[in-house]
């Protein structure tokens, strides 16, 4: 039996900064597979050109990896489409931010409550890499909308 510790409702994608909401709609699609990755990679490749695209990918395609292969436990989403924000989204989503704004002690705290303590300091580097990247796709935007449709609840 799968635990849903994590998933419990904390809030509204709508009420998060564009850095945040950016980085739960993108491990939201990353989760869905193949198809999810796919639309990722073609956002950031447009948002950000070729190289720097493919770069972000390959950090989105890591910080995912290292949560599922060491997490402490399965993050839990929310559907890609759903409004809401999980409790395991917010952290991930905070610690993103965190790091993209330079509070790389938080970044770390927040890192360890997702993985194993011997690979926080990997995750929060790496989310330090991607929220940089969300942070310039998302400057003058409210949410990166490329390659797919973004869900209602992000725009709204």
């Amino acid at each position: 039996m799968q635990s849903t510790r994590g998933g419990a409702t904390v809030g509204h994608l709508a009420d998060l900064g564009p850095v945040e909401a950016g980085a739960v709609m993108y491990l939201r699609m990353w989760s869905e597979g193949e198809g999810g990755r796919t639309d990722a990679a073609s956002d950031f490749q447009i948002a950000l050109g070729a190289d720097c695209g493919e770069a972000a990918m390959q950090t989105l395609e890591s910080v995912c990896s290292l949560c599922a292969a060491y997490g402490r436990r399965p993050l839990i989403r929310h559907g890609l489409k759903c409004a809401c924000l999980g409790a395991d989204e917010n952290c991930f989503a905070q610690m993103i931010a965190a790091a993209s704004e330079g509070a790389r002690e938080d970044a770390m705290m927040l890192a360890s409550l997702i993985v194993r303590p011997d690979f926080a300091p990997a995750l929060a580097s790496l989310s330090e890499e991607l929220g940089l990247a969300l942070r310039r796709m998302t400057t003058g935007f409210r949410i990166p909308t490329t390659g797919h449709h973004t869900p209602w609840a992000v725009l709204h």
